[in-house]
């Protein structure tokens, strides 16, 4: 049964049920500030206030393409949760606990912040539920719950939940199990970005948007901004430079925060690999639907495949479900957010098998969104005085909630001043480029593929074991 979208692209269905936003203006020339800031999602966001909060007196500028929250931030799940990928070999079991602990202390910030700038973002904090449907999916779960019960606290963090207990939460045919913890909310993320805005635009930030970044240049070290050719330009002593299509904005502090879009700017096609995750969501479901699968405290729901899927319960009463990430050539990033028949297909099948109580809802939208993928699949910050220039990035999917940890660090790095945030140890970890063209295409395709055959072949086998194509993928991405 096909599952064609009443809508299908342009915006999500976040975006679209806030109607059309109120444009900002773009630049307008060349102009000066104390910071710059390349893109208006969540990470550039997330700065600017932050760095506006600490230091009212600060030029905030914040330059951005299309809208506010016109990329992931707009489009994700609304998976606020404290999911991050730390740098295995530099940060050891300490370093990761570390940067762990503060990744839920981010989850905790962000509602703190929506209650004090009066953000509605529909935000429930639920906690976060991932379910196994087979033997090794469960297999994997039960090793994350023995992993940490190693960690002082560990035990009441992640709990396990047989098949009747999940069932008491919500009921999901084929499940036998899942676990849960208490970090994590549901959001409503385009509301997020848009309150977000507004509350730094209140505290003094500079937003423009319709304005293209195409180059970013390091202060020179002899004062002013380095050229293309090298040498510098005429500009004060000590500043950066962010080239537009509608002026340079010149500052000692420049920042990319483009995320998935990082390959649009000249020089960056390698460094962050755009993903595409699609997302569907169903027309208002009635009450006995709901009564059937039960629901009621809006968990965050995702399964433990390989080729996972996320789903929340909206506050308007709907499922909204994502998955299934690719990869286009070149490393060109999706601007339409129109996702494929097939791709829908495969969504809406999904959602039925977990949940057949919504069988008959019809299928209100589908969109995608670019997420940013790092080589080593870990998450980073980067500022470095001497060039002026910062950035923040591969979240890998896990962005809601990155992203005010990224955010707050680097305030805290720009204004030079030596906190926790800023000694966690994904500050300045440094990965190699993606290979060239067509070997990031054909690793990128075929690492999706062998995820793909792993969950096959362990829904088929139903072994307690992890399938060696998972192992194999995880070597090639760089996971392992």
């Amino acid at each position: 049964m096909s599952a064609l979208a009443r809508r299908n692209g342009e915006v999500s269905f976040w975006q679209a049920s806030l109607g059309a936003p109120v444009p900002r203006p773009p630049l307008d020339g060349d102009r000066a500030a104390d910071v710059c800031i390349i893109g208006a999602g969540f990470t550039g966001l997330w700065t600017a206030y932050h760095l506006a909060r600490a230091r009212p007196e600060l030029d905030v500028v914040v330059l951005e393409r299309e809208h506010v929250g016109f990329g992931a931030s707009g489009r994700n799940g609304g998976w606020l949760t404290p999911t991050v990928a730390a740098p295995r070999r530099a940060a050891g079991l300490a370093g990761a606990a570390t940067l762990q602990r503060a990744m839920q202390a981010s989850v905790d910030e962000v509602l703190a912040v929506c209650s004090e700038e009066r953000i509605e973002c529909d935000a429930t904090a639920g906690g976060v539920l991932r379910l196994a449907c087979n033997a090794a999916q469960l297999a994997r779960l039960r090793a994350q719950v023995a992993a940490a019960r190693g960690v002082a606290g560990g035990a009441d963090e992640l709990v396990e939940l047989d098949a009747a207990a999940l069932a008491a939460r919500v009921r999901v045919a084929g499940a036998r199990g899942a676990t849960w913890t208490p970090h994590g909310a549901r959001i409503q993320p385009a509301k997020l970005a848009r309150g977000l805005a507004e509350a730094a635009e209140r505290r003094g930030v500079r937003i423009y948007e319709r304005t293209t970044v195409r180059e970013l240049r390091p202060a020179d070290a002899r004062g002013g901004t380095a050229n293309a050719r090298g040498g510098a330009t005429h500009a004060r002593a000590g500043t950066a430079a962010a080239i537009g299509d509608r002026g340079i904005v010149r500052a000692p502090v420049v920042l990319r925060c483009l995320e998935g879009f990082t390959a649009s700017l000249r020089g960056e096609r390698r460094r962050l690999l755009p993903l595409t995750s699609a997302m569907i969501v169903t027309e208002p479901l009635p009450d006995a639907v709901w009564a059937a699968i039960g629901w009621e405290r809006a968990e965050l729901l995702g399964d433990a495949a390989h080729a996972f899927v996320y789903t929340q319960r909206t506050a308007d009463g709907r499922i909204a479900l994502g998955g299934r990430g690719t990869y286009r050539y070149g490393s060109r990033p999706d601007r339409a957010g129109r996702v494929e028949r097939r791709t829908v297909d495969a969504l809406a099948t999904r959602l039925r098998e977990l949940f057949p109580a919504a069988a008959d809802a019809a299928i209100d939208h589908a969109w995608c969104g670019v997420i940013g993928v790092a080589r080593d699949w870990t998450a980073s910050v980067h500022f470095d005085p001497r060039t002026g220039l910062g950035t923040a990035g591969g979240y890998v999917g896990y962005g809601v909630g990155v992203s005010n940890l990224a955010g707050r660090t680097l305030r805290d790095l720009v204004l030079r001043e030596e906190t926790e945030l800023t000694r966690l140890p994904w500050v300045g970890h440094r990965m190699r480029r993606w290979e060239p063209e067509p070997l990031r295409w054909l690793g990128a395709t075929g690492i999706a593929a062998l995820y793909r055959a792993a969950d096959r072949r362990e829904t088929a086998s139903d072994r307690p074991r992890t399938s060696r194509l998972a192992r194999a993928a995880d070597v090639i991405a760089g996971r392992s």
